[in-house]
């Protein structure tokens, strides 16, 4: 039969394109069957667990009663729910506009025409293919009150005559957030430093060279052409990286374990110690709506936000 006679047949209005036909290319759906399996079972029908679990009283092995909110109620009264969510805005405050404008400078560096500046791109991009549980324990060991880094301080101290010592990253609580910063940034800058890296060089060079004709300085040409042209990038990586951090576990249940004191557990974490350390699935469940809820309005607010600074490209 005629491709294009097959493509008006399958076009028309009313027909149901998940209906076995002759002229249809029903192996297709063959393809696609354990992708869309797996995605209805271990995404779909466990969301929808989630849910119900979130309303009734549920350990590890079963539900036990029927509970309606009470979950959610228990979760707005502890207080360690509220100290791992300031530890996760911590995390946002910080890490997103500290990545972005590290991942921009890094793009910008390395856009300029420099000797070897494809083995720059390389090194800086390394750490975002690599395995991020090594990278936590290898940062686990610098930063240990022994480590080579406190080493290195205490050889400084020694020549300058005054004593100089590395603060305590892993074991106190007040510094103990930032070392989940520093692997973070370390981890992740390379790929925002691609994805604006992309966006430069896709600014069309003569908008530079109008403002460079107009008198405009290097810093005014980046303020009115380089920004504006890639703000879509900007608030693409913008939501991109906080709903990451939003999502934090990997890199403070390695290095700190959340701890001392969940000074650096994210909420993330404190979800699975809730259901597999505590066996409260119930609350765990309930935690993960209430994440859930509050990522979907942030970035349901950014979308509305972004017209004011975001400019897009009109033909």
């Amino acid at each position: 039969m005629p491709l294009s006679f097959t493509a008006q047949r399958a076009s028309r209005p009313g027909r149901n394109p998940f209906r076995w036909r002759p002229d249809q290319q029903w192996e297709a759906y063959l393809f696609v069957l354990p992708s869309l399996l797996g995605f209805l079972v271990f995404v779909f029908l466990a969301v929808g667990a989630s849910l119900g679990i979130s309303f009734l009283d549920w350990g590890l092995t079963g539900p036990r009663g029927f509970v309606g909110f009470g979950n959610y109620q228990e979760l707005l009264r502890d207080p360690v729910f509220w100290r791992v969510a300031g530890n996760t805005a911590f995390y946002i405050v910080t890490i997103v506009p500290m990545q972005l404008a590290l991942g921009l400078l890094m793009a910008v560096a390395l856009n300029q025409a420099i000797r070897g500046v494809e083995a720059f791109r390389l090194i800086y991009f390394l750490p975002v293919v690599t395995t991020i549980v090594a990278g936590a324990i290898v940062f686990r060991l610098l930063l240990a009150r022994n480590g080579p880094l406190a080493d290195v301080m205490r050889g400084l101290g020694n020549l300058l005559g005054q004593p100089l010592s590395l603060p305590d990253f892993l074991g106190s609580g007040r510094y103990s957030k930032w070392s989940v910063v520093i692997l973070t940034l370390w981890k992740n800058t390379g790929f925002t430093m691609v994805i604006y890296l992309a966006a430069l060089q896709g600014v069309p060079q003569e908008l530079y060279d109008a403002a460079h004709v107009d008198g405009a300085s290097a810093w005014q040409r980046f303020r009115a052409v380089t920004v504006p042209l890639i703000s879509p990038t900007t608030f693409f990586l913008f939501i991109l990286q906080t709903i990451g951090a939003f999502q934090l576990f990997t890199e403070p249940f390695v290095m700190t374990r959340g701890g001392p004191a969940q000074s650096s557990m994210p909420v993330v974490q404190y979800i699975y110690d809730n259901a597999f350390r505590y066996t409260r699935m119930d609350k765990a469940s309930a935690m993960a709506w209430f994440l859930f809820l509050f990522i979907f309005g942030f970035t349901l607010v950014q979308n509305i936000m972004q017209r004011r600074w975001v400019h897009y490209e009109t033909e």
